[in-house]
């Protein structure tokens, strides 16, 4: 007798295995009416959803993507969602993203939000990144951790070479890179992990390093930068940017590199021609702390050592604006990518600052209360947030554990990562 054919009485007998077929029998039915439906019914019932749902809907099948990628439905919540009539026509994801872009602005600007902190490092972390749902945490106590955003556990692990400190890093799915000491190293995260060390001997401090792959590209406090192949482990130029020692650096999609220093201005230049492009000029005279460049609107921010932060436009050359949002050192501003319109500012003050992008106006300003919510578990704990009001300036009567230094920070949607030399890390998220 074949398999097929093969009869298990005791099978027949079983309530649990008949309703468990039974439930599949259904579930079979409920999937193929579902997936049977017309054009105009799936179109009624998706009118019901809002846009996160139909998102996850264009993943069930290549009909339910046709029809709500259909131009009668994306005109439909163009109406309902947007407001108008007369919005102009746009790939149904493009309007998704300019609508969750502008979630994401309400609420760092307006939402309520808690902050979830847990102790990540057993002496300091006192820089962070975040992507793909993932943050990344070191300096300080010899290791570099990745972290899940959604558990607060320990995902990797990776250590840095004894008597060697780190000075800065970042990491992409298939590798993380970190400045130790005056050398690149480079960790691999698929496969055996090995470290990588570039055979560049300079003695002069490395301050700062960003990567572009295949590159990698180091600020030293010599004032110049050194650009590395990262698989051939060589320096393939040494550009002088700048006769004070540089701070920071970022790199745009064009490769061109920008530099800030504690002379206070920004150079940038292109590795490829060896030859400086310009330099921006900013009324600090005490330095640059900090570098954040938006890609999609070619706006370049600085953070400075009394806190100012400034906006030039990369294309014209010329500076935007210049405020003066905190009254100390800023040491870190970052935006989501994509985000044309808010921007996170932190430093010594430990004040969770966000500016409007466009004219430097501050929009809210947060620091996490005393007030303990919950310790699931006792792995992390969650604490109340609370926003300040607007040009509010008693801050040296908010207790310092309310708002220790923001030493790093970086930016998802609706949440920021924090850290502050501790060994706690925090991640606030906005609703």
């Amino acid at each position: 007798m074949s398999k097929r054919q093969q009869f298990s009485p005791a099978a027949a007998n079983d309530p649990a295995s008949t309703a468990t077929a039974d439930e599949r029998k259904k579930s079979r039915r409920t999937q193929t009416t579902a997936l049977s439906l017309d054009h105009d019914i799936l179109c009624m019932i998706f009118a019901f959803l809002d846009m996160f749902e139909l998102v996850r809907c264009t993943l069930v099948c290549k009909t339910w993507n046709a029809v709500i990628e259909s131009l009668s439905l994306r005109e439909f919540h163009r109406r309902k969602l947007m407001g108008s009539s007369e919005f102009p026509k746009k790939p149904l994801r493009v309007i998704f993203a300019e609508m969750a872009t502008e979630q994401h602005r309400l609420a760092l600007q307006d939402g309520s939000f808690h902050v979830d902190q847990w102790k990540g490092h057993s002496t300091t972390a006192a820089q962070c990144r975040m992507k793909m749902g993932t943050v990344a945490t070191g300096v300080g106590d010899k290791v570099i951790r990745l972290w899940s955003v959604n558990s607060y556990r320990c995902i990797e692990e990776y250590s840095v070479p004894a008597m060697l400190p780190l000075v800065d890093f970042d990491f992409d799915e298939s590798k993380i890179v970190g400045l130790i000491g005056s050398r690149l190293c480079i960790w691999r995260r698929n496969g055996k992990r090995s470290i990588f060390s570039s055979p560049e001997g300079a003695v002069v401090k490395g301050s700062c390093m960003r990567y572009f792959d295949p590159e990698a590209m180091v600020g030293y406090d010599d004032g110049a930068i050194r650009v590395f192949d990262m698989y051939s482990r060589s320096c393939s130029q040494i550009i002088r940017m700048h006769s004070a020692p540089v701070t920071c650096l970022c790199v745009s999609e064009d490769q061109l590199i920008l530099s800030g220093s504690t002379s206070g201005s920004i150079t940038i230049s292109d590795p490829y021609s060896v030859q400086q492009v310009t330099t921006l000029r900013s009324s600090d005279g005490r330095g640059i702390r900090t570098l954040c460049l938006n890609p999609s609107s070619q706006l370049l921010f600085a953070g400075s050592a009394v806190g100012y932060t400034y906006c030039w436009d990369l294309r014209t050359r010329k500076q935007l604006w210049g405020k003066r949002v905190s009254p100390n050192v800023i040491y870190s501003v970052q935006h989501m990518r994509g985000d044309r319109s808010t921007l996170a500012v932190g430093g010594i003050d430990g004040i969770l600052r966000f500016v409007n992008q466009n004219d430097g106006t501050i929009v809210s300003s947060c620091i996490m209360e005393d007030k303990l919510i919950s310790s699931p578990s006792g792995s992390f704990q969650r604490r109340k947030g609370r926003r300040l009001p607007d040009n509010y300036l008693n801050i040296d009567i908010i207790p310092t554990s309310a708002r220790p230094s923001i030493t790093c920070l970086a930016v998802g949607m609706k949440k920021v990562v924090t850290t502050h030399n501790s060994s706690d890390i925090r991640l606030w998220k906005f609703t």
